[in-house]
């Protein structure tokens, strides 16, 4: 906290560029202020002209916001429209068939153009043959894919016939897809036979089999297989088909199937505190506009601009701003396949330069981490590139440190391009406090204000405002479109984990701490309230962490907490007491590196602890309750200063101060 404090004492205000001010979506301070005054006014007012203006409805809304069954609102849902329609056809009727929707650059640099009119085929021959599977409005599709065009295909066939889809991230493992597949309820699972990342072929096809064969799946009728390297996989009689032998026969022509506006478009997985993940269930309508409106808000699209998110589409990032939101409003975009390192770490310069990309949006884990191999290599430093096609750059999954976001500013930027460093979660659908390229003024570290028409605000732990200065929970006081619907299949925990009745159940608790500054009410965040760590932009629960160390047959008990990290954000450590004695020197190194081997092959390589402690026990109070609190202290590297009589075993503390 001490470097955002003295970034925002010091007032280094960076205003907007006059040019881009002139020709932005939203121009100047006073029509942000304008639009917040509209909304304040006239709130439903405000969300029915949005809707009316940016989506094609094939049956009008007359009914905008309905709270009477709170926590569970309901937005514009005597509504009907798809999806794909929106982001598609209606992109071909107003002349942009011959667009470039997607620029799709492989792993080994091969670039591929697809034009809304070729992506509206694509996706009809794969609806089609969803449906030739038996695939109806309301199931489920597992989506579990390299980041590729037929990644986005399948997304987009699914919301073209109604189904639900859910893709789940292609770094997680064959029991973390298990786990998804069975709770979703999934009929059909989209997958790979390998995926290629860094010049090396990564199997999925062979995870999907896995995973299935865990049980519980017997739901899956179908797995589809798209041929991407051409590996060698096993092919299952009767269940397994390969993508392109399945579309080849498709007509390229495909009706949309209307929905209702609350019709589940996606049900996107993401960690809770406690073990089991959370299925985060989105509608169509109001996510749609959402997309839409933050890509023309946020981002000021223009229709000449090329717009590149580097996030996958595993991530919520992905879905809004990558699946979505660019092709609802008729962009041209990037899609890539492969790593911000590999060949070397000039890629995303080299690719900015090459495809004329003006407007670029990535994580503070990547720009951490080509900060460090620019330092290392000059070669690749973002200066050795032309990137004067650049416009505004954007910063997404965490907060980004004011060192970090100086250094994509002047070296990324040329001292030229706003960054809008945006705030949101995969409950929220897109973006929420961010700064707005033509109109806010930037501080470093922080993302500024609220979008119009979201109450964001801070408070105390009964619901109280707390004054500018003062941190608190951050939270959004009043429903909006794109907000979660409900967890799937368990409405209780919804309420339970955003909607607390301590703050009296009808306001959405963030989970992440905040602080308005004093003088201009900008917000910065400060961190997650509860037990869910952010690892390079993706949230884990530590109980998953701990369920997953727990399951290996030598460990006893383990404790998981988050340290701040100088690339990643925050990194994971792991406390752990074996079954047999505590082990030293080589044997702990050799211990720790199976069990960080053991986390990844059960959840996933973004789960591996990067630091492993063990003791004889944990520091526990005499009650048995585990002290995080000292156990945060210790990953830091901190001295302890917290009054520790009542643990039970105090000199604990010592041996687990050592890290392997």
């Amino acid at each position: 906290m001490a470097a955002i404090e003295s970034v925002l004492q010091e007032q280094r205000v960076f205003a907007p560029p006059q040019a881009l001010v002139a020709q932005a979506k939203i121009s100047g301070m006073p029509a942000y202020e304008a639009l917040c005054a509209e909304a304040d006014k006239d709130y439903e007012g405000f969300w029915a002209r949005q809707a009316r203006e940016n989506l094609a409805w094939h049956k009008p809304f007359t009914r905008v916001l309905d709270e009477t069954n709170a926590p569970f609102y309901t937005w514009f849902e005597d509504g009907q429209l798809n999806a794909s329609y929106n982001c598609l056809d209606r992109q071909i009727e107003a002349g942009l068939g011959d667009k470039n929707a997607i620029l799709f650059e492989a792993d080994d640099g091969t670039v591929t153009a697809v034009t809304y009119r070729d992506l509206l085929a694509r996706v009809s021959r794969f609806a089609n043959a969803l449906k030739a599977k038996g695939v109806k409005k309301g199931d489920r599709v597992v989506i579990y894919m390299p980041m590729s065009v037929e990644g986005v295909v399948a997304m987009q066939a699914c919301a073209r016939i109604g189904a639900t889809h859910s893709v789940v991230f292609g770094g997680f493992s064959a029991k973390s897809l298990n786990e998804r597949v069975i709770d979703a309820g999934a009929v059909v699972v989209v997958t790979a036979d390998e995926q290629m990342r860094g010049g090396k072929a990564l199997p999925l096809k062979a995870i999907v089999d896995e995973a299935l064969a865990m049980g519980g799946c017997e739901h899956v009728k179908s797995v589809i297989v798209y041929r991407r390297t051409g590996g060698n996989v096993t092919m299952q009689a009767g269940r397994d088909e390969v993508l392109q032998d399945l579309v080849a026969g498709q007509s390229d022509q495909c009706e949309p199937e209307w929905v209702g506006a609350e019709h589940p478009l996606f049900i996107l997985y993401t960690s809770g505190s406690t073990g089991k993940p959370k299925g985060v269930q989105h509608s169509t309508g109001g996510y749609l506009l959402w997309a839409s409106l933050t890509m023309q808000w946020t981002f000021d699209i223009k229709p000449d601009d090329v717009f590149w998110c580097t996030a996958d589409i595993g991530w919520i990032t992905g879905h809004t701003y990558i699946a979505y939101g660019p092709l609802a409003v008729g962009a041209t975009q990037i899609v890539f396949e492969g790593v911000p390192t590999y060949p070397n770490a000039g890629r995303f310069w080299e690719m900015i330069a090459r495809h004329k990309v003006s407007v670029f949006y990535t994580a503070p884990t990547a720009i951490r981490s080509l900060i460090k191999a620019a330092e290392q290599t000059p070669a690749v430093h973002p200066k050795q590139y032309d990137l004067s096609s650049l416009r505004i750059l954007g910063s997404v999954g965490e907060p980004i440190n004011p060192e970090a976001w100086m250094w994509y500013y002047e070296n990324v930027g040329g001292g030229r391009c706003p960054i809008v460093d945006t705030w949101w979660q995969t409950e929220t659908g897109g973006h929420v406090i961010t700064p707005l390229p033509g109109a806010t003024p930037l501080v470093p570290g922080s993302c500024t204000l609220g979008l119009p028409g979201v109450a964001v605000a801070i408070v105390d732990e009964t619901g109280q405002d707390v004054p500018n200065g003062q941190g608190g929970m951050l939270v959004i006081k009043r429903p909006w479109p794109s907000m979660i619907r409900t967890i799937w299949g368990d409405p209780e925990r919804y309420k339970s984990s955003y909607f607390p009745s301590e703050l009296g159940g009808k306001i959405y608790l963030a989970g992440d701490g905040s602080i308005r500054d004093i003088k201009t009410g900008y917000f910065t965040i400060m961190g997650r309230i509860d037990d869910v760590l952010n690892v390079s932009g993706h949230r884990m629960g530590t109980m998953e962490i701990e369920s997953a160390l727990v399951a290996n047959p030598i460990v006893a008990e383990a404790a998981v907490v988050g340290r701040p990290d100088d690339t990643t954000g925050e990194a994971i450590v792991a406390f752990v007491v074996l079954k047999r004695s505590r082990p030293t020197g080589d044997e702990a190194k050799q211990l720790a590196l199976e069990l960080r081997n053991w986390v990844g092959k059960e959840i996933g390589p973004i789960a591996k602890p990067k630091d492993i402690r063990f003791g004889d026990n944990l520091p526990k109070t005499r009650s048995g309750k585990i002290m995080r609190r000292l156990l945060r202290v210790i990953a830091k590297g901190e001295e302890i200063t917290q009054d520790t009589s009542t643990l039970e075993n105090p000199a604990i503390l010592e041996q687990l101060k050592q890290a392997q």
